[in-house]
């Protein structure tokens, strides 16, 4: 008889009988009573069979991290050289830095699917960069990696997003086209190396080469053999031919850490948040392979279950099984790959940390499922489309009349319609909320409307 809590063998067949420990708090979990509720989960099969997760054996022994991990003493600094702090490594300042700024506190306005005037409880960008920062911080203390470096990554990984998520980018990228075009990735960039203006010395934050490096390329190389062919946005361009982050290669692994850790954040999320709006049911998230099978093993553990509780526990179970899953699928990588230092990470030709072939099976049926009933769904469509009518309306009015902006951002102008003064008009309106956005396009198309009220 199958044990209570486990999912069933449909998904399973074929995986190691003794399973894996469940992560927590960045290591493996002891064993431990089922009775506490607790769940361990088998680890699915790939081609390398079933390994457990286990914590480094080998360890740079002034740092405790693993001698393939970024070590924070062989830094390779700051663009503008800077003191060291004396009771800080790089990489804590970097985080800190990431926190104090302007940009990270307005992704608090910002949402992932839903504007934020639709409701409360869905996420947006800042909580789902606080997710992402706490899976990749499990995934780095287990593997012995640098958990500064990846929370820094995590945290500042969102920050070039426009307000209305994917929509606001696509239409101010189809306005910027005849200038460069617009990414939010590079637009990250650009508010962490000029946007920022808080210090005396220098404009940006200043973060260290690492930090910028899995910034631009956590989703790996964006030129020569191993890019795919990717056009490289021109702010990246501008960038790298003063401060080169090395393009060619794949980042560091704490940045490749950073970006699986970001898909296992949203994917779950957004069957949270999905539900919550009613975009589809439990039923139809039943049928997902992986999710269906965890959602039958709360069931059988539990009986029958208020749905948010259902979804609870079918969320933080398919989390766990995806992080475990990444582990062991990493340390595979890692143990026929025997990279002596981060150096030798980067030179690979494909990425050390990964899901298994059965997971990357799974996490594409649930793209799908998500791509089909929520990014498409006929009352997200319906939100985009105005979403992206309001960006092409503000771009195309202060292109043409940069008087309109506020006299920061006036004084820095060029001429209307001149390359210059599109790209500081994008940023102007990459950087705004939501609401905020909402509340400038009232005030300059529909000025008898009056302020919003709520």
């Amino acid at each position: 008889m199958r044990p209570a809590g486990r999912p069933p063998t449909s998904f399973l067949a074929g995986t190691h009988q003794g399973g894996t420990k469940e992560v927590v708090d960045g290591r493996p979990k002891a064993d431990h009573d089922e009775r506490a509720g607790s769940v361990s989960v088998p680890p699915l099969q790939g081609r390398g069979g079933a390994c457990r997760v286990r914590a480094m054996s080998t360890t740079a022994p002034e740092t405790g991290l693993a001698p393939y991990a970024t070590q924070p003493g062989a830094s390779r600094g700051r663009l503008y050289p800077e003191a060291e702090s004396p009771i800080r490594s790089p990489f804590q300042r970097d985080r800190d830095r990431v926190l104090r700024a302007t940009a990270f506190r307005r992704m608090k306005h910002k949402t992932q699917v839903f504007v934020a005037h639709e409701g409360d409880h869905y996420r947006t960008r800042l909580t789902h960069s606080l997710e992402v920062a706490q899976i990749a911080r499990t995934i780095c203390r287990t593997l012995r990696l640098n958990e500064d470096l990846v929370e820094a990554l995590a945290l500042a990984h969102d920050l070039g997003h426009t307000p209305f998520g994917h929509a606001g980018e696509d239409a101010l990228n189809t306005a910027m086209a005849p200038y460069g075009g617009f990414d939010h990735n590079a637009q990250t960039l650009r508010i962490l190396t000029r946007l920022e203006r808080r210090y005396a010395e220098f404009d940006g934050l200043n973060l260290t080469w690492e930090t910028l490096e899995g910034v631009v390329k956590h989703n790996g190389p964006l030129t020569g053999p191993l890019s795919g062919g990717k056009t490289v946005a021109l702010p990246i361009l501008e960038y790298v031919a003063v401060h080169d982050l090395e393009l060619g290669t794949f980042p560091g692994i704490e940045a490749q850490v950073a970006a699986l850790s970001d898909d296992i954040a949203y994917n779950n999320h957004d069957i949270d948040d999905g539900l919550r709006a009613e975009l589809f049911t439990v039923a139809d998230i039943a049928g997902i392979p992986l999710v269906g099978d965890i959602m039958a093993s709360v069931k059988a553990r539990y009986g029958e279950l208020e749905e948010p509780r259902l979804i609870h526990e079918t969320v933080r179970r398919l989390i766990d099984f995806m992080v475990n899953d990444l582990l062991a699928e990493t340390r595979r990588r890692l143990e026929a790959a025997k990279p002596a230092d981060v150096a030798q990470v980067r030179a690979l030709d494909h990425a050390v940390v990964a899901f298994s072939e059965k997971m990357r099976a799974a996490d594409a049926a649930l793209r799908a499922f998500l791509h089909e009933r929520m990014y498409r769904h006929e009352k997200v469509n319906r939100m985009t489309n105005r979403a992206r009518g309001i960006v092409a309306d503000l771009f195309t009015l202060m292109l043409a009349n940069p008087d309109v902006l506020p006299y920061e951002w006036r004084r820095r102008a060029d001429a209307p319609n001149s390359p210059r003064t599109a790209r500081l008009v994008a940023d102007y309106i990459a950087g705004m909320t939501d609401s905020f956005a909402l509340d400038e396009h009232r005030r300059l198309f529909d000025p008898l409307a009056g302020p919003k009220t709520t």
